[in-house]
């Protein structure tokens, strides 16, 4: 059968599927949820043996150490996935509650009802706990979603899948409500764009690459997760033991995620002694330092940063880093080079960080606190399909509530409009 007809077949019978997780009750989505992570526990070896030949083959191709990490599905991932399921089901389920309901002049009265979006096509890279993460939440919000995984994690992606069919297919839910594209080719993706009568909305989640591709080719709505460009400031009154802290954290502790930090910037007044402190315990830790003219001078072994140090997403153990002469000179670095996904300032000084927190854009600003905190599980929404830097429909984290709608509810008793 020809790719495009494939692809077609597909969205038809994920938007024939949409009606039956759309009418699905919440015991019955949650069934299937619980047997998701029943299933996910029992076949663990399985899976795990498909995802060994996603890792080798990563390795054999000289992926580095942060991305094969974000590839491998250990036994912590695994755990994390179950649980993260598990965690779903037990959130509210928002389909089909009613707010908003006023009485009219007409006598008439007029409700929102929180409804479904429909299909989704989630298309994403490297990361497969992204398949069980988006299948989980796009189920308990009533979505049917098409699935479009890195190359790189195509074994994992297919063993995952029939992990969730069967969950799917056990809670009596159709196995079509959650599909993962059969084949690796890039020219799948156009045809996969161009089913607007099929699928509602579109999330890309990966590198700039990707993003663009996605936009610049699709009929259908895109729902943007874009890089991660993100920056922490240290003010002139930050606690120094603090934000050392903050800084290993959210640079070190996974490197390979969007919400890691990827720029440092330092006020001028505490350089000379803030830098080198910070330096020597991230060197520590392997990174790689890229300064502005000023850190070079105060840290030995860093390497000259190149304007293309300041947008950049490393997705590894590198650092930008740049010496700012005030809160206003950091914001207008961070407006220059930000993605509108997370900022973060380290200060005692709440006169600046309501400055910080009012006048940054992003989809998450934070105080004395690590940019890794910007996830959905850390900000209560459960698993999150992505984090989106658009800003229309969502900004940020998108968990259950941001993957529905609302439509407008009308009760009335014979009336008839004059």
């Amino acid at each position: 059968m020809l790719m495009e007809k494939i692809i077609q077949d597909m969205a038809l019978k994920a938007r024939k599927a949409s009606r039956k997780t759309a009418a699905a009750g919440t015991a019955v989505k949650n069934r299937a949820l619980e047997l998701l992570a029943e299933h996910l526990a029992s076949g663990r070896d399985a899976i795990q043996k498909e995802n060994l030949k996603d890792v080798e083959a990563a390795r054999a191709r000289g992926l580095s150490v942060a991305m094969v990490d974000r590839l491998t599905l250990s036994d912590k991932v695994m755990d994390a996935m179950i649980q993260g399921v598990r965690e779903v089901a037990q959130l509210p389920d928002p389909v089909g509650t009613m707010g908003d309901v006023r009485l009219r002049p007409s006598g008439i009265q007029v409700g929102k009802m929180r409804i479904p979006l429909g299909v989704i096509a989630m298309i994403y890279e490297s990361r497969p706990n992204v398949t069980v993460d988006a299948a989980a939440l796009c189920l308990k919000a009533g979505n049917a979603v098409i699935l479009r995984g890195g190359s790189e994690a195509f074994h994992s992606n297919m063993a995952l899948a029939k992990t969730v069919q069967a969950a799917l297919e056990g809670a009596g839910l159709p196995a079509e409500a959650v599909q993962v594209l059969p084949m690796t080719d890039r020219e799948a993706l156009p045809f996969l764009l161009q089913q607007e009568e099929s699928i509602d909305l579109v999330i890309p989640r990966g590198g700039e690459g990707l993003i663009r591709f996605v936009t610049e080719n699709s009929r259908i709505p895109v729902l943007k997760h874009y890089k991660g460009v993100c920056h922490i400031y240290v003010d002139v009154d930050a606690d120094m033991e603090k934000a050392l802290a903050i800084i290993l954290n959210a640079k070190c502790q996974r490197p390979g995620v969007c919400n890691a930090l990827e720029t440092l910037l330092v006020h001028e007044k505490i350089a000379d002694s803030f830098l080198p402190m910070v330096a020597e315990a991230l060197e520590g830790a392997g990174v790689l330092l890229r300064g502005c003219p000023r850190t070079c001078t105060l840290v030995k072994n860093t390497e000259p940063a190149t304007e293309g140090d300041w947008p950049a997403e490393y997705l590894d153990l590198i650092l930008a880093v740049k010496v700012v002469d005030s809160l206003d000179d950091a914001m207008d670095h961070i407006s220059l080079y930000n993605s509108g996904h997370t900022e973060s300032i380290i200060t005692e000084n709440w006169s600046r960080a309501w400055r910080f927190i009012r006048e940054v854009d992003a989809s998450a600003v934070m105080v004395n606190a690590s940019t890794r905190f910007n996830d959905g599980g850390e900000l209560g929404l459960g698993a999150e399909i992505g984090i989106s830097t658009s800003k229309l429909h969502a900004y940020g984290p998108m968990g259950l509530v941001e993957l529905t709608t609302e439509k407008f509810v009308v009760f009335g008793d014979g009336q008839v409009r004059a």
